[in-house]
């Protein structure tokens, strides 16, 4: 028994010097998609202020596939020192578990450090069609159940589950065609495959501006200050509506508080670098810092969200 307490001594001890001489070597910072998308976008903008706090190089490795779960997997399972992280978004954290059963837990197997970026999808339509609101939407949808379609950037997804919150609070009846990412689904909405698309604001705004797609409403709890004149869907009769795209940092579960802690508060220091607010913003997206705790509780909140959406609506892998 003396033994044991005393190698569980020792032990901590060591890992508390780790802690306090933390970090010692470059960190890397693990992202879920292929260089160029979102994530990766996000990563490679906050990797070089984050660097000069830490006083480490901070590497962006990408680990693409299952809509980020990979890398979840990876980072989950990695050495819980501080030197692996992951940047994962909703879908990873908050929906992927209710759909495909992953090899992981976001709950109980990766540790919060802090949210990275926010941002919503903008809800476009046919300039053919005739709707210029969430309200001519719905109306239009249930004089038409079955009928009016709505395209996204695959199953699972923020644009998907967006629209899947809309049916539910809105009981309408639209049908969702996924294509196999946002690109592809611009180009069917374009070529009028659908009549309507949550597209991410950056990528639809010159459609928009072009008179190719009509804006009625954007997803997130206030307005985007890309479209600043474009009502959210929860001041269009629907209040408490919310469904944003977001990223966030976290490490393996059993990494050092100490440890947490201090990446917490150099990736906040680094979300509020003018240069970074400036890039971030450029791509279409806000930059959030917040606490391990508060992130905690956000995922939390996302994951009982959206796990019942998934459940109501009946999301199933194909």
């Amino acid at each position: 028994m003396k033994r044991a307490m005393m190698a569980l001594a020792a032990a901590g001890a060591v890992a508390g010097a780790a802690a306090q001489n933390f970090p010692a070597k470059p960190i890397t910072t693990v992202v879920g998609f292929e260089p160029g998308g979102g994530t990766d976008t996000t990563a490679r903008i906050v990797a070089p202020a984050l660097s000069d706090l830490l006083g480490q190089q901070v590497v962006v490795e990408n680990r693409a596939g299952a809509g980020g779960d990979i890398a979840v997997d990876y980072v989950a399972k990695s050495a819980a020192d501080g030197y692996t992280l992951v940047l994962a978004n909703v879908g990873a954290l908050a929906v992927n578990p209710h759909i495909l059963k992953t090899p992981y837990d976001p709950l109980k197997d990766l540790a919060p450090i802090s949210m990275a970026s926010v941002f919503p999808n903008v809800l476009v339509v046919q300039p053919s069609l005739p709707v210029k609101s969430v309200q001519d939407y719905v109306k239009l949808a249930r004089e038409k159940p079955g009928q009016i379609t709505y395209a996204s950037s695959g199953i699972g997804g923020a644009g998907h589950l967006a629209g899947e919150l809309l049916k539910l609070v809105a009981k309408i009846d639209i049908v969702h065609v996924p294509y196999k990412g946002g690109g592809p689904a611009m180009q069917g909405f374009l070529g009028a495959q659908v009549d309507s698309f949550f597209a991410t604001p950056v990528s639809s705004i010159a459609q928009i501006k072009g008179g190719k797609a009509r804006a009625i409403a954007t997803t997130g709890p206030q307005r985007d200050k890309l479209m600043a004149d474009v009502p959210t869907i929860a001041e269009s009769g629907y209040p408490g509506y919310e469904a944003v795209n977001w990223y966030g940092y976290l490490a393996p579960s059993k990494t050092p508080k100490e440890i947490i802690d201090r990446l917490s508060r150099d990736i906040g220091r680094a979300l509020a670098d003018p240069k970074v607010v400036a890039a971030l913003n450029k791509t279409g997206v806000e930059p959030v810092a917040m606490t391990p705790e508060e992130f905690g509780r956000y995922i939390k909140r996302e994951y009982d969200t959206w796990g019942k959406v998934v459940k109501q609506a009946g999301i199933k892998a194909q």
